[in-house]
C-alpha cells in the first residue's frame, strides 16, 4: 500500500461540498500533483477503438500526458498494440496492472494470454488481471476464466493474478474470488443509480462486499469514476461538478484508508458511445484532445 498522499498531501477535513468551482478546480490539480494511485489508460485518440492498431509512438504520447499525476496505469488488452504498453509505461518510471481481454473469441484469448505472459517474464507487469466483466457481459463460464487465471498463475510465477469484474460478482462467484491473489473490483455507484452526494458512502459499500468475498487478500478498486456529460441513469446525474466532488470525496477516502484505487479513466473516448450511450465518452480526467477537463 502506498502512503504518497500522507508524505504530500492531506484532505483532511476538507468539505467539497462548502467549495466553489474554481476552488474545487485547485484542489484537483493539487491531489492530481501529489500522484493517485492508478489510472485507467486506453492510447486511443479521435476516431479509434478497440480494432485499431495502436503504435508506439502513440502511447507514448499518450502516456506522457498522464504519467506526471499517476504511480500506476491500468491496460485491458495485451494485443493491437496495447501489449507495447507496459514497457513504454516502464520507461516512463509507471508501474502496470496489466490486462487480459477476454470474451468469447477463444482464438483470440489464447493471443492475449500468450502475450500477457510475455510482458510478465520481461518484468514489465507488476499485477497481471486476467479478464474483465466477463461474468457480468456473460461471455465466459467461471470455469473458463479458472482455467485462464490458472494458466497465468502457473506460466508468470512471482506475479500476483487477479480477475476483473463487479464487486458482487465476486460474492456470487466465491470460486474466483478464492483463485485470484488480488481481488479487482469495478464500483461505480454512477451506474447503480447513486446519487452524487451519497455516492462515497456507496462506494465503501461496495469496497466492503468485496472485502468479505476476499478474506483477507488485498482489494483494489480497479475501476470508479464518474461522467461530466450526458444522460442521467436514475438519481447519478452527470455533471462537471458532480465528477469533480466525486474525484475529491474518492480521494480523502484513499487517503483516510489507504486504499488502492484505479480512477477511470484518462481520457474521453467516443467509441464507447455504442455501449454505454452518450455518457460513455465522457469519463475522463483530459478530454479526447489531451487537454485536462478539471484543473
Amino acid at each position: 500500500m502506498s502512503n504518497v498522499y500522507q508524505r504530500r498531501l492531506s484532505l483532511a477535513g476538507i468539505d467539497a461540498a462548502g467549495l466553489s468551482i474554481d476552488e474545487l478546480r485547485t484542489l484537483v490539480k493539487r491531489i492530481l500533483e501529489a500522484k493517485i494511485h492508478g489510472i485507467s489508460f486506453s492510447p486511443y485518440a479521435e476516431g479509434q477503438g478497440p480494432g485499431t492498431q495502436v503504435t508506439a509512438g502513440q502511447i507514448g504520447d499518450r502516456l506522457a500526458v498522464i504519467s506526471p499525476y499517476t504511480q500506476w496505469i491500468r491496460t485491458f488488452s495485451c494485443s493491437e498494440g496495447n501489449e507495447l504498453i507496459p514497457a513504454i509505461a516502464r520507461q516512463a518510471g509507471l508501474r502496470t496492472l496489466v490486462g487480459v481481454w477476454l470474451d468469447g473469441n477463444r482464438e483470440q484469448n489464447e493471443l492475449e494470454l500468450a502475450n500477457a505472459i510475455e510482458i510478465a517474464a520481461a518484468g514489465h507487469a507488476d499485477i497481471l488481471g486476467v479478464g474483465n466483466e466477463v461474468l457480468l457481459r456473460g461471455d465466459l463460464t467461471e470455469d473458463e476464466i479458472l482455467d485462464y487465471i490458472a494458466r497465468a498463475k502457473a506460466a508468470a510465477p512471482g506475479v500476483p493474478v487477479g480477475y476483473v469484474d463487479a464487486y458482487f460478482e465476486f460474492n456470487d462467484h466465491p470460486r474466483i474470488a478464492d483463485a485470484c491473489d488480488v481481488i479487482l473490483a469495478n464500483c461505480y455507484p454512477f451506474w447503480e443509480g447513486c446519487p452524487a452526494d451519497v455516492a462515497l458512502l456507496y462506494m465503501k459499500e461496495m469496497y466492503r462486499r468485496a472485502e468479505l468475498a476476499a478474506n483477507g487478500k488485498p482489494v483494489i478498486i480497479s475501476e470508479t469514476g464518474w461522467p461530466n456529460i450526458g444522460t442521467a441513469e436514475g438519481g447519478a446525474v452527470p455533471s462537471e461538478s458532480n465528477a469533480i466532488k466525486y474525484f475529491i470525496d474518492t480521494y480523502r477516502w484513499a487517503e483516510e484508508d489507504n486504499i488502492e484505487i484505479f480512477w477511470f479513466s484518462s481520457f474521453d473516448e467516443a467509441w464507447k458511445v455504442d455501449r454505454e450511450g452518450d455518457v460513455g465518452a465522457y469519463w475522463g480526467l483530459w478530454d479526447k484532445d489531451g487537454s485536462p477537463k478539471y484543473f
